[in-house]
């Protein structure tokens, strides 16, 4: 009987961290939090019963039996990318031409590109960014990303990402309060940054729907921005608090680059859909593009819960 393999994912997350030796590195590579690496691999370390890291103040090493496991792991994923790399390269080929918004774009997708380019070295990829909606109907475009509500006649939509919105701001300035935000009012004891392009596909929560939540009586204040990547950039920057989007910040979040100070997030009424033309859904270079998108998505939403 063949021997057990467990989950992939923690022999994923201990591979990358061993050959980094970093969970900062690795969880970059991979797209997860480090905490999330962290609880990957004592996963693993609970099924084989044995340490695989020591965890030091500022570094971590291979234990005997770490030093063990990682060859023959960094050996076989190697010939699976390979070989995965070769059946591919060979079953799909030519050009996407995808169409989304700034946002999305710069946050989710130009990002991960190279990954799905190894995977698939023969599909070159063209991507064009506007907030206008386009016309996969008369546009040289085969893809759009859309942030709306996923019914979009005679085209064929797929839920990739639910949206949330909810306030967002630097790990600096949520120090400078010393509870934590412990009540939402402490807000108001800080600039207000919005995310004025949430409202082109319609009515977005924004602050006076936070305020109405908690009961406060605050004004629909502070710096307005008409590009969600430049709001979440001065929400890094420390400007103020963002009511942002989760999804789109998420890489930011991830990397703890920003912090959400409360629980409770308001959901969108609106998703980010893949959306083509129904008459070209089983073109294989479409499909293998979507699949992989929806994979991306899908570690995105487990990590920040966007359910």
């Amino acid at each position: 009987m063949p021997e057990q393999i467990p989950h992939l994912r923690a022999l994923r997350a201990f591979e990358a961290a061993a050959r980094h030796l970093s969970f900062q590195d690795a969880a970059e590579e991979l797209g997860l939090s480090p905490s999330a690496v962290s609880h990957q691999i004592r996963t693993l370390e609970f099924y084989l019963q044995t340490k695989l890291f020591e965890r030091h103040a500022r570094s971590i090493t291979l234990t005997n039996d770490g030093a063990e496991l990682y060859p023959g792991l960094h050996s076989g994923f190697k010939q699976i990318s390979e070989s995965i790399r070769n059946v591919r390269a060979t079953s799909a080929e030519g050009k996407i031409t995808i169409s989304a918004g700034p946002a999305i774009a710069a946050k989710f997708i130009a990002p991960k590109l190279y990954l799905f380019e190894e995977l698939w070295p023969a599909l070159q990829i063209e991507l064009l960014t506007s907030t206008e909606t386009v016309d996969l109907k008369t546009k040289s475009v085969d893809v759009a990303i859309r942030y709306g509500g996923g019914q979009y006649e005679d085209l064929d939509s797929t839920l990739l990402l639910n949206e949330f919105h909810a306030p967002m701001c630097s790990p600096d300035l949520l120090s400078q309060e010393a509870n934590g935000f412990s009540n939402p009012e402490e807000v108001l004891n800080h600039p207000l940054l919005h995310d004025d392009a949430a409202q082109l596909a319609g009515n977005a929560p924004g602050w006076p729907d936070w305020f109405e939540m908690h009961d406060l009586q605050g004004k629909d204040s502070g710096r307005h921005f008409n590009q969600a990547d430049h709001a979440i950039q001065a929400a890094i920057d420390g400007a103020g608090i963002l009511m942002g989007r989760v999804a789109i910040a998420a890489p930011d979040l991830i990397a703890g680059r920003l912090v959400l100070p409360f629980e409770k997030k308001i959901r969108s009424p609106f998703s980010y859909y893949f959306v083509t033309r129904r008459d070209r859904m089983k073109e294989k270079h479409i499909s293998v593009f979507r699949e992989w998108l929806r994979e991306q998505a899908n570690l995105v939403q487990a990590e920040l819960e966007l359910d």
